[in-house]
């Protein structure tokens, strides 16, 4: 749990850019309405973070979950109020505004007096509850009940069969220490970063099949946010580092088996291994990232298909909407395969990191 607690804490601080209340919000200005269809902004809406959890649109009208904004200036002092006050940016508020547009675009920055946006002012500091933010407290928790319950049903009943959620995570908690912990890191220290793998794995793949829940609480694109795999690959970088043995650094320091001209008097494989140590938590961060990203646009862009289309003619956008629908319907069927993948991919090369740091020399 006091991982949870820290992973929690980390992806929030580079997740950020509630009293959840509904917020019913007037759509967008009628010329805005009959403007051209854009694919680029619609796939990229729904990709990108926001203030606000949007449910439906009724009658011209969006339907949204306004989540609280909490900001700091050094003119204004600390501010706190909903996302709604903004009114997807239309409106400044308390000196405030959200930028819709521009280089800016998706920042809150400070306007004067008359609503003008100055951009040679500094960013007020942001520590609003974002969508990906509030998905992130969200799996944190729905983790800490799970296995709560079954850690306590584990000590109640320790001889018992499995039931219920013991039923479902028992095989998953087995394999990771079978088949990822003990052949990566050995039978002698593999119980020690078992809390740690664990907790990799379950949040990843939760956050993972949260994001593919197309209705609240679901939707967020959580770990398709390269600020939250870094926090992960930063998990990871941290834990490789700090356990690393004598044997590690010294196989940094002078890799053995290396001929001599190619560490002296250039250090050329020293560099290599150096730099090797950042490139491993990079590559996590990106194939994390981009897996989750790519999966979550290619399926918008088939949803897209239909509007496109139809753009160019009603009847042949009705014609193109059952082939879109049945791709559709196929990548998310993917795409539930592709959560468990990415989550054991991640968690497997952690463990290997781990053990290639902890291994001791023969």
């Amino acid at each position: 749990m006091r991982l949870i607690a820290k992973l929690t804490a980390a992806t929030l601080i580079l997740a950020l850019p509630t009293r959840a209340s509904l917020a019913i919000v007037p759509e967008k200005t009628e010329h805005e309405n009959q403007s051209k269809f854009s694919a680029s902004e619609f796939i990229f809406e729904h990709i990108s973070d926001s203030y606000e959890w949007h449910i439906t649109t009724v009658a011209h009208h969006h339907i949204t979950i306004p989540l609280p904004v909490i900001l700091y200036s050094k003119e204004k002092g600390f501010h706190i109020f909903l996302s709604s006050k903004f009114h997807h940016g239309e409106h400044e508020y308390k000196g405030f505004k959200l930028v819709t547009e521009g280089k800016l675009k998706g920042k809150i920055a400070e306007v004067d007096e008359q609503g003008h946006l100055d951009e040679s002012k500094p960013l007020p500091y942001n520590f609003s509850l974002t969508k990906n933010a509030f998905s992130i407290v969200l799996t944190c928790l729905l983790l800490s009940i799970i296995f709560i319950t079954v850690g306590n049903r584990y000590k109640a009943h320790p001889d018992s069969p499995p039931k219920g959620l013991q039923n479902i995570f028992e095989p998953f908690i087995i394999f990771i220490r079978n088949e990822i912990a003990i052949p990566s890191i050995g039978e002698k220290k593999y119980a020690r970063f078992m809390p740690f793998l664990l907790t990799l794995f379950f949040f990843i793949w939760f956050s993972n099949l949260l994001g593919l829940i197309p209705i609240f609480p679901g939707g967020a694109n959580v770990t398709g946010n390269i600020s939250v795999t870094m926090a992960l690959a930063l998990f990871t970088f941290f834990t490789v580092n700090r356990n690393g043995n004598k044997t590690y650094w010294k196989h940094i320091v002078s890799p053995p088996g290396i001929p001599g001209f190619l560490k002296l008097p250039i250090p050329i494989m020293p560099m290599v291994e150096f730099i090797s140590i950042f490139i491993k938590p990079f590559v996590l961060m990106v194939r994390l990232f981009a897996n989750i990203l790519a999966g979550h646009m290619v399926a918008i862009v088939f949803l897209s298909l239909i509007f496109i289309f139809a753009a160019m003619n009603q009847w042949l956008g009705f014609a193109v909407a059952p082939v879109s629908l049945l791709f559709l319907v196929f990548m998310s069927l993917l795409e539930l395969l592709v959560a468990l993948i990415q989550a054991y991919v991640f968690t497997l090369l952690s463990a290997l990191y781990i053990g290639m740091a902890t291994e001791e020399h023969h």
